[in-house]
């Protein structure tokens, strides 16, 4: 395998010079249906719509990660990565390297705390967004989906004998039809599942 690519926490990651497909199945939870469920609803407000989606999407890996917190340690994920990908926590301050369970729990952490706070995710029903909401909406997309890259790169398997991967699967193909259908996520960031996310979209004609 080639050097890996390091990446910092907000930005774009760099091509990566090899690639080994993940493993993974195809097994779902009746997700035919996933395609046409991410669609906003007419009448419904965007900015509501991703709201709601934002939550439930954060509930569906926040279960995938607590379900994996004996096979993900420090000792057999001393780095946060996906293959040859490596990410870099960014705190706001400073960017520091992290073993895979410090980085997925500060990923879900702060995320919980951005659904927390009602400046950018309104608890009443039509109450303004900030004009920056889809900018925070993006980097939550973008943080959650390196958690998805470190099961399906790492623990795919674990999720196998935990009978959890039809879970993951049907949580992930809606992660990606709604980062898709609002265009949430650049295709360079999406890198380390490619093969994935492609024969995701060749099973469903998009």
């Amino acid at each position: 395998m080639s050097e890996a690519t390091v990446i910092d926490a907000d930005s774009s990651p760099a091509e990566m010079t090899e690639f080994e497909p993940c493993h993974f199945t195809t097994g779902t939870l009746g997700s035919g249906y996933l395609l046409e469920a991410v669609k906003q609803p007419e009448g419904e407000s965007l900015n509501e719509w991703v709201a709601l989606n934002v939550n439930d999407i954060f509930k569906h890996i926040n279960k995938a990660c607590g379900t994996l917190t004996k096979y993900c340690t420090v000792e057999k994920c001393p780095v946060m990565s996906a293959g040859a990908t490596l990410y870099n926590w960014h705190d706001g301050k400073s960017v520091c390297e992290v073993s895979a369970p410090q980085y997925m729990d500060s990923v879900l952490t702060w995320v919980q705390c951005q659904l927390d706070d009602d400046n950018t995710f309104p608890s009443e029903l039509h109450q303004e967004f900030p004009a920056h909401f889809m900018d925070v909406v993006k980097l939550i997309m973008q943080r959650l989906f390196r958690l998805y890259a470190h099961i399906y790169h790492h623990h795919f398997s674990d999720m196998q004998t935990l009978n959890a991967e039809a879970h993951l699967n049907t949580a992930f193909k809606y992660f990606i039809y709604f980062s898709r259908e609002f265009s949430l996520l650049c295709d360079p960031e999406l890198a380390p599942l490619t093969e994935l996310i492609t024969c995701i979209f060749a099973k469903n004609g998009r």
